[in-house]
């Protein structure tokens, strides 16, 4: 299908569009149940990140390719996820999160890819967001060489502390919104990624969105079939080297943390 058959195929028509939702059909679970144990992360406590006026850190936003061998904290992590995916409170059938979805369906799941991250083994890892935990995924041979390749050698795949993965599944948002669903899972990873940017920048972190990767090696990896669930968008993250910034790059508060 080309481009612009997609956008055709969505697109609001005359003609009603019936889904699952208005047939009654009971809605799906807000996030699929993890297989094994969990690892929970501690809370999200802003006092173990340094202050940054959000004004500040949009004007400082930009991607980041290169950083250091520093490992990142478990609270640093705890913080950019409840940032990105965070849930601030569910309720029956939803969850209100700290980025926006259509119609609060939060279709989008997040996968780590684990380097460097103190008390954790490097590895693969799906965020529960309900628990503010982390499942361990089963062990995969090789993951930084096979994620650098899947995103055609990019340094700084290679470089990063944690790689995020973002994975759709696609049934939590067609079941209110039929085929137009689909848009809708392309603009919720951009809201979760654009939060995971300006999350990096108080814990001395830079950040870059990966768009460029082979579908298939990494749905593979995360076991997804490529259709109902499939990766549709990355970053990496990791410490920058502050010592290295302009002083009107990073306020004097940031440098320090």
């Amino acid at each position: 299908m080309k481009g612009i058959e997609f956008i055709e195929a969505t697109r609001y028509g005359n003609e009603q569009i019936i889904t699952d939702e208005m047939n009654g059909v009971e809605q799906p679970e807000i996030e699929e149940e993890p297989a094994g144990d969990l690892i929970f992360l501690p809370d999200p406590d802003r006092e173990t990140v340094q202050e940054l006026d959000l004004s500040e850190a949009i004007e400082l936003r930009e991607s980041r390719r290169e950083y250091t061998d520093e490992p990142l904290t478990l609270p640093e992590l705890s913080y950019m996820l409840w940032c990105s995916a965070g849930v601030k409170w569910a309720l029956p059938g939803g969850a209100f999160r700290t980025v926006p979805s259509a119609g609060c369906c939060h279709a989008i799941d997040t996968y780590l890819a684990i380097n460097r991250v103190e008390g954790l083994k490097p590895g693969l890892y799906r965020y529960i967001a309900l628990e503010h935990a982390l499942e361990m995924l089963p062990a995969y041979p090789d993951l930084k060489q096979d994620i650098n390749i899947a995103c055609f050698d990019q340094p700084c795949v290679n470089q990063a502390a944690v790689v995020f993965i973002w994975a759709a599944d696609v049934y939590r948002m067609t079941w209110k919104y039929g085929e137009r669903g689909y848009r809708n899972l392309f603009l919720d990873a951009g809201h979760i990624c654009q939060n995971l940017y300006l999350s990096v920048q108080p814990v001395g972190c830079g950040c870059c969105a990966i768009g460029a990767f082979r579908d298939q090696t990494l749905n593979d990896m995360l076991n997804l079939d490529g259709t109902e669930r499939f990766v549709l968008y990355l970053a990496t993250v990791g410490k920058v080297d502050l010592s290295e910034e302009g002083e009107d790059e990073f306020p004097s508060e940031v440098k320090n943390s």
